[in-house]
């Protein structure tokens, strides 16, 4: 009994440690390969204009559930956004300048009403024509395989228990880049990022008062890499090994 008493206690004193909740306010969000896409050396020449129509989920993954269907897909809808953004911070912005062609129904509809407006109001007044882009950067995220790799230990001693598990699961993306010219795909690039998810626990057993009690407890805490950050780590890792697989095809030259 003196035993499970200071059991008990060792157990409460590690969970006074284990981390609350916290609700903490909006944060600007950081590159997840924000050192890496710095440190890509600059173009040599003019910057290139880029266009990105789509980026999407190829996956057709849903969010796992145990109890009821669920209909909220695994991996972001909107990975075009975080494309786009990559493309206009690498190289510490020298690279790449992006032309709107996601939301290019609502640019062209605004462009009609100011032009309408001006020929009724304002005579002579025109708007400068879009900016067209030499290459097209197409492609999504192609992967999305849970529970890749899954591993654990355990151990039990007179009712007194603790085990830790993991699982990684693997989200791969593919990016095209394509010459609007002549409709050849220039480069091709593939790349995966693991996804972990750490679970710890501890819990007792005992039977007290010659069995006609019982005392239980149990703890633990679980820790999942967001899948969102590991798409945006693929999506970047991919933008990086773009340029560099140009740079060795002899499509463009960094900046001695």
């Amino acid at each position: 009994m003196k035993l499970l008493l200071v059991s008990l206690v060792i157990v409460m004193s590690g969970c006074a440690t284990l981390p609350p909740p916290q609700f903490e306010p909006p944060t600007v969000s950081e590159n997840p390969l924000q050192e890496k896409m710095d440190s890509v050396p600059e173009l040599d020449g003019d910057t290139i204009t880029i266009a990105v129509y789509s980026f999407g989920d190829k996956t057709g993954q849903r969010k796992p559930s145990n109890t009821i269907s669920n209909l909220s897909s695994a991996v972001t809808q909107g990975a075009e956004t975080w494309v786009i953004k990559a493309l206009q911070e690498v190289g510490n912005g020298t690279w790449f300048k992006v032309v709107e062609r996601t939301g290019i129904d609502n640019l062209v509809k605004e462009r009609q009403l100011i032009r309408s407006t001006r020929e009724r109001y304002e005579d002579g007044h025109t708007l400068k024509p879009l900016t067209f882009a030499g290459l097209l950067l197409e492609g999504g995220v192609v992967g999305y395989d849970t529970i890749t790799t899954a591993g654990g230990t355990g151990a039990r001693y007179l009712g007194i228990g603790a085990s830790q598990e993991y699982s990684i699961d693997t989200v791969t993306v593919v990016m095209r880049l394509i010459s609007v010219n002549t409709g050849e795909v220039l480069l091709s690039v593939a790349t995966e990022k693991t996804i972990a998810s750490y679970r710890s626990s501890i819990d007792i057993f005992k039977f007290l008062d010659l069995g006609t009690k019982t005392l239980e407890f149990e703890t633990g805490i679980v820790t999942n890499e967001p899948v969102n950050y590991a798409t945006r780590s693929a999506i970047e890792a991919a933008v990086i090994q773009l340029i560099n697989k140009g740079a060795t095809n002899g499509l463009w030259k960094f900046k001695e």
